[in-house]
């Protein structure tokens, strides 16, 4: 009988471990399904409103202050063509602000002012702020330094020998596959370790391939904005996070809190993972705008704003430029400068007009030729009519 019982619990035991075992992987494939369909025509537009449902996150807190005011101002007349632009490339908000107020704001496909819509590669021009702080406050000696020297488990692998700066610039030499319509490339494979609870770092220390010596030749790398993640976290020994909610967040006075996106280690995926509400992506933008000053803060150093949102970078003569992890038009303006995500997410800066535009958007055609112009286009319209 005690036989009997003993192998009646140890069933039990088996069935219960088994049971979790399952509800853990289900939980796993749950998400793995939605990363699946994460970018299909019927799902897209809800799936970039609810990333929770597809990856872990970590929040991104508000912190205490007061909301910072953004006024309506009087509403403007969008130019001729906005508005065929808007329905053409799915966009699902549209906000304008000129000297701070706010001149338009509209939400489209379902999509409301209240939405955690993603950045996707929009928060690489966040994490360029968060750099510049963190430089500020000496954690990081020089842009110059290997970032081997405050991420050593670089070392040996194909960042090994590049500096911060040539990451920041993206011309680390390091070969990686950027197509998004192609299964099996990097970019994709990366999605895939962050629905199945991997590691970004892990994933990162297996690139072992460079296709130029660092510093020589630009090519739009994703995986370089987690290098410099890497650093930040190296540098200071705390987490991306918490860090981008004390130094950035915090003082711009938002109305919500906001989310990164995390791998299975709970470290932000910096190169695209923010969830905010679309206006406080323009307070950022606003931010930026007035040279890192905010709320009577200067939240970013003066002398970083212009250093990141200079175009530094060794790209080819007549494409668009880049600097520290901002875009610049092929033919910049004076002033110009803007954030870019795929699939139409957009923070654009026309610094001498004092005009930011946020946009955010499902288009799943945004790889099209002329399809960046196009938006640059749309945007350069709608600062003209607000300043001529």
């Amino acid at each position: 009988m005690r036989i009997l019982r003993w192998i009646g619990g140890v069933t039990v035991a088996l069935a219960v471990v088994a049971g979790i075992g399952w509800m853990w992987k289900g939980e796993e494939l749950r998400r793995l399904m939605v990363v699946n369909t994460l970018f299909e025509p019927d799902y897209i537009v809800d799936n970039f409103s609810n990333m929770r449902e597809a990856f872990l996150t970590v929040e991104l807190p508000r912190g205490d202050g007061p909301v910072s005011p953004l006024p309506q101002g009087e509403e403007m007349v969008l130019p001729d063509g906005v508005a065929d632009w808007v329905e053409d490339r799915n966009i699902t908000s549209l906000l304008v602000l000129k000297d701070g107020t706010i001149r338009h704001q509209s939400y489209y496909l379902g999509t409301g002012e209240y939405d955690l819509r993603i950045s996707w590669s929009v928060a690489k021009s966040y994490l360029s702020a968060l750099f510049g702080v963190i430089i500020a406050d000496g954690d990081i000696d020089s842009l110059d330094d290997p970032v081997t020297k405050y991420a050593p488990e670089l070392i040996g692998t194909a960042y090994d020998g590049a500096s911060i700066r040539n990451v920041l610039n993206m011309a680390s030499g390091v070969t990686f596959n950027e197509d998004y319509f192609d299964r099996n490339s990097d970019i994709n494979r990366m999605g895939r370790v962050l629905a199945l609870g991997q590691t970004l770092d892990d994933f990162t220390t297996e690139l072992t391939e460079t296709f130029a010596p660092p510093g020589e030749t630009w090519q739009y790398v994703s995986i370089d904005t987690h290098v410099l993640g890497m650093v930040i976290r190296g540098a200071t020994g705390r987490s991306v996070a918490d860090l981008l909610s004390e130094k950035i967040i915090a003082p711009l006075g938002l109305e919500r809190d906001g989310y990164y996106v995390t791998d299975g280690a709970g470290v932000a995926f910096v190169l695209g993972g923010l969830n905010f509400i679309t206006r406080d992506y323009a307070r950022f933008g606003q931010m930026i705008l007035q040279d890192g000053a905010y709320n009577g803060q200067q939240v970013v150093p003066a002398d970083w704003v212009a250093a990141s949102t200079a175009a530094t970078a060794p790209t080819q003569e007549g494409k668009l430029g880049y600097g520290f992890q901002w875009w610049f038009p092929k033919d910049a303006r004076p002033g110009e400068v803007f954030g870019n995500g795929v699939y139409g997410q957009a923070l654009y800066l026309d610094r001498d007009r004092n005009v930011v535009i946020m946009v955010t958007g499902a288009d799943r055609r945004f790889r099209e030729p002329g399809a960046t112009e196009q938006k640059i286009d749309v945007f350069r319209k709608i600062a003209q009519a607000l300043a001529p």
